[in-house]
């Protein structure tokens, strides 16, 4: 038995037009699985879903703003009627703001709580009940090397992250004897659309690549195997971890 198969499973992808959402629904896909993929921009996720089909699995493109529990209900009971069930949720979807701790503004501190850490919070409790009721599931939420270390301008994202693995860590308590995984990934500075502004700031560059031993910031493809190890059996035991997928920086 290859313990890393997902024929068969459905994965439910957030803010999976672009990035590391994109670059994981197609490695899910590559190891079998069918993926409904979820965003604000539908042009992007219908893309990737043609990508997917392509591929010989099954896909569909929902449009949500994570910011709206209203929208993750809805987003969560259309795929459920297009798939029958979510086995696998990637909790992708997340924000940005860089301001220093004496300049964040509340409108940036919410937009950054509200999707980061609120959003994926309400996406994995309605994916998590039927998990729970049906006694299987794997979520997936994308933290940070933030997420455990500070770093300048990231007071609301290293909030949100840090939080974000918190509330991992609760959900594993209270679901893992319900044949529930959740667990966490967290990448360190990674070259996706979101980023590229700051790769483009030398003085950016040269405060954050020394900080990663393994000499080189992360590609979006960097994460695929670590959320196809959690999404698959080979993870069975693993309950409330955050994987770092972050050149050691977190260690040094």
């Amino acid at each position: 038995m290859d313990r890393f198969d997902l024929t068969g499973r459905v994965a439910l992808v957030t803010g999976a037009g672009r990035g590391l959402g994109r670059a994981a629904a197609l490695g899910l896909a590559g190891a079998g699985a069918d993926v409904a993929a979820a965003a604000r921009s539908i042009g992007e996720i219908e893309a990737l879903a043609g990508q997917v089909r392509a591929m010989g699995r099954q896909a569909s493109a929902h449009r949500v703003d994570i910011r709206k529990v209203a929208d993750i209900r809805r987003m969560v009971d259309e795929v459920i009627e297009r798939h029958g069930r979510i086995d696998i949720l990637l909790n992708n979807a997340g924000t940005n703001v860089q301001q220093d701790a004496l300049d964040v503004t509340e409108e940036a501190w919410d937009t950054v709580m509200e999707t980061n850490l609120r959003g994926a919070f309400f996406c994995a409790q309605a994916v998590g009940r039927t998990m729970v009721a049906r006694g299987s599931g794997k979520i997936i939420n994308m933290c940070s090397t933030f997420a455990n270390l500070g770093f300048y301008g990231r007071a609301a994202y290293a909030a949100s992250k840090g939080g974000l693995a918190q509330v991992t860590r609760v959900m594993a308590i209270e679901w893992s004897s319900k044949g529930v995984n959740v667990n966490a990934i967290g990448p360190t500075a990674t070259m996706t659309k979101m980023n590229e502004a700051l790769f483009a700031r030398e003085e950016w560059r040269q405060l954050v690549l020394p900080r990663i031993p393994a000499g080189r910031p992360a590609e979006p493809e960097d994460i695929v195997g670590a959320v196809i190890y959690l999404a698959s059996r080979a993870s069975d035991m693993v309950h409330g971890h955050l994987l770092m997928v972050d050149g050691a920086w977190s260690v040094i």
